[in-house]
């Protein structure tokens, strides 16, 4: 089949989250159909990674997308007239209409394939451009139920006026959900939780979209990370312009931490990721700090994007996975049980992904029993490592790229 795939952020390289989905995805695809890529890039984006995923398509079609405060003031007055979310405007690009019109007014397509929500706009219009005679399949990877991310945030929200903005966009979401997802005929998912709230959202009519839950993937045949016998840091790792990560490492830092640094003097943090906000740079060094020892004796250290985490995965005893909002699955849980790191989560960082306590994650949602959860994974050998073992065991027999995504087949064919 000749696919379009359209996504929100180039898939490459693999560290994000959405990257990492939309790019096994493309693999899986790219190997039995012809697939032709368009995606927003933005400034950060490499040539070589551009050069790879050429590799891999028929064609690949980069559009620039450059978000700023102001821009961002403007899609919020937008959606303050128009009763449209904020989530989808900020990301409506004339740019993209245009780059799309002139591709798919030359060159019809078996199926549009959109990667994630604010995509979906676009898969709409490739279709109204396309040839009449043209009936392509359109399905809609979704990712997440987007309207629980600003319900969940809202309630640990603590401003009155940013909980009243946060529901209202919860609202907006879940009416544009309601009503986008029936224009597709296929809709995925990353959890069966995810599943179940889009499918609350009201009940679909007879053209409802066909549903199918499939969990974010990696490569499971990926080896263990190293880790130095003395590592007592706990990583946390994810960009920190999301408002569910600002929030899970203020939490941490705030409620968690010093119970963990008064019983375990010796332990480490380490906050890797992009954009993190001024308050959390105020945690520790920042910025400039590339390997772990260079932080000395400091307890937090922040240290912006990193090319190549393994220095701090090698120097660390566990992820710390505190988020109390947002949705889908995490991605880097699934990466640390590959890599052989223990997990320390919430229920919520957990959703989606089949962790059994004390077996695959040590899992606690309440501040004390969280580090006390961190604090018994330092101290204890035989648990981490048994943490270690089965992560690794349960990525390679159920989040597995090569095996899970063949359900694609029945999709594509």
């Amino acid at each position: 089949m000749r696919i379009l795939l359209l996504t929100n952020v180039l898939p490459y390289p693999l560290d994000s989250g959405a990257k990492v989905r939309a790019y096994y995805m493309l693999r899986y695809l790219a190997a039995r159909h012809e697939v032709t890529l368009v995606s927003f890039g933005r400034d950060s984006d490499r040539a070589d990674a551009l050069e790879h995923l050429k590799s891999l398509c028929k064609g690949v079609s980069v559009v620039a997308m450059k978000r700023t405060h102001l821009a961002d003031a403007r899609a919020f007055m937008r959606s303050v007239f128009s009763g449209q979310p904020f989530t989808i405007l900020r990301d409506a690009r004339h740019e993209m209409d245009a780059a799309l019109t002139d591709l798919v007014s030359r060159q019809p397509y078996d199926a549009i394939h959109a990667d994630q929500l604010s995509m979906a706009q676009y898969a709409l219009l490739a279709r109204a451009v396309m040839r009449p005679q043209a009936q392509p399949l359109l399905l809609l990877d979704a990712h997440n139920a987007y309207y629980l991310i600003p319900r969940r945030m809202a309630e640990v929200a603590r401003n009155p006026a940013v909980k009243m903005m946060l529901l209202r966009e919860a609202r907006l979401l879940e009416k544009y959900e309601a009503d986008i997802y029936q224009r597709f005929q296929h809709v995925l998912t990353v959890t069966d939780e995810d599943l179940r709230a889009i499918r609350q959202l009201r009940q679909f009519a007879g053209d409802a979209p066909h549903f199918t839950m499939l969990p974010i993937c990696i490569d499971g045949d990926l080896p263990r990370k190293a880790r130095r016998s003395d590592a007592r840091g706990l990583l946390f790792i994810g960009g920190l312009h999301w408002p569910p990560n600002a929030d899970a490492v203020r939490w941490f830092a705030s409620e968690i931490w010093p119970v963990v640094h008064a019983e375990v003097p010796a332990a480490r943090v380490y906050i890797v990721g992009a954009r993190a906000p001024d308050d959390i740079r105020a945690l520790g060094d920042f910025p400039g700090i590339r390997q772990p020892e260079q932080s000395g004796d400091a307890p937090i250290v922040v240290t912006g994007y990193v090319d190549n985490p393994e220095p701090f995965i090698s120097a660390s005893a566990a992820l710390i996975v505190a988020l109390r909002s947002g949705g889908g699955m995490r991605v880097k849980i699934i990466e640390a049980l590959q890599w052989g790191l223990p997990i320390v989560t919430t229920t919520v960082g957990g959703e989606g992904i089949n962790l059994t306590a004390r077996q695959d994650a040590m899992v606690a949602d309440d501040a004390r029993q969280f580090a006390r959860a961190v604090i018994e994974v330092l101290n204890n050998p035989a648990l981490s490592g048994r943490l270690s073992d089965n992560g690794r065991q349960l990525v390679q027999s159920r989040y597995d790229w090569h095996k899970v995504y063949s359900a694609l087949d029945g999709i594509y064919h």
